[in-house]
């Protein structure tokens, strides 16, 4: 099994769950975080006075997946969150040591 986190712009999250979703993952975890790349922030202009923006606002995305799943579902991901601009994100594959459902006990892939 494959942990796999996307770092991704608030915007894309609709799109990027529809993705997940029309390849069969059935559930994913989402976090509001922040966060700067390359960008390295911007500046803004509030009532007359230039600050600046060192976090912007990002969304982590993480799904578990069988390991032969994980290709397709990066493959979804990055398609649905691409904007082609700087600042779209980045995605991480993680392997998955092991899963346990609390209510039921089933481990492993009978847990995803």
């Amino acid at each position: 099994m494959k942990l796999i986190m996307a770092i991704i712009k608030p915007f894309k999250l609709d799109e990027v769950r529809e993705a997940l979703t029309g390849i069969g993952v059935a559930g994913l975890t989402v976090t509001e975080v922040k966060g700067y790349g390359r960008q390295k922030g911007h500046t803004e202009i509030y009532r007359g006075a230039e600050y600046a923006v060192n976090f912007l606002p990002k969304v982590k995305i993480e799904v578990v997946v069988p390991a032969e799943q994980a290709d397709r579902a990066v493959e979804a991901i990055a398609g649905a969150a691409g904007t082609g601009q700087i600042g779209d994100g980045k995605i991480f594959v993680l392997d998955v040591e092991k899963t346990l459902r609390i209510r039921t006990g089933e481990t492993d892939a009978d847990a995803l």
